[in-house]
């Protein structure tokens, strides 16, 4: 199963891709989508749809693991942040995949066990799941890759199912 995390920012978007047989994961590519310091909120929005939209045809991934919004320091970086998961998540509806959503803990009691495990030890453990050599660079392609991680440990059977057309209630999905 290939499977496209994204974790998504105004700023930058980070975004991770993964292969697994159900046992051991791959990386297929990693990076983060940063709009230039001089590009408005609504070009950075258009770069953020532009570059994924490209990615996704590039990948080909059977689902979309993207990360849910759980707090923010504001209101207006949640609004800014929940604009960048909307574009992100319209990228993948109209490439045709499936959409999840996960909640930072959910992804952290994941990935490393503990719904309340710092950043570090989310990276070492991606590290680690991926055989890597080095954590992936920048942070938010490691935060992606641990989203993806999580939907592999947590959902990936539920994704194919729903790929055929059942109904799965047990998370929320986006169909086109």
């Amino acid at each position: 199963m290939r499977v496209f995390g994204i974790d998504p920012g105004s700023d930058r978007t980070g975004y991770g891709c993964i292969d697994s047989d159900g046992r051991v994961h791959r990386l297929v590519g990693c990076g983060a989508v940063k709009a230039g310091a001089g590009a408005t909120f609504p070009d950075q929005l258009a770069i953020i749809y532009r570059e994924l939209t490209v990615l996704l045809a590039e990948h080909r991934p059977e689902c979309v693991a993207i990360e849910n919004i759980f707090h923010a320091v504001n209101a207006r970086s949640a609004l800014k942040l929940g604009h960048a998961r909307g574009v992100a998540m319209l990228a993948a509806i109209q490439a045709g995949v499936i959409v999840v959503e996960y909640t930072p803990a959910e992804i952290k009691r994941a990935v490393v066990g503990y719904g309340r495990a710092e950043k570090p030890q989310v990276a070492q453990m991606v590290k680690m799941l991926l055989g890597l050599d080095t954590i992936p660079k920048p942070h938010d392609a490691t935060d992606a890759l641990a989203v993806a991680i999580c939907h592999l440990h947590n959902g990936g059977a539920l994704a194919k199912v729903a790929a055929k057309g059942a109904a799965v209630k047990s998370w929320r999905n986006y169909r086109p």
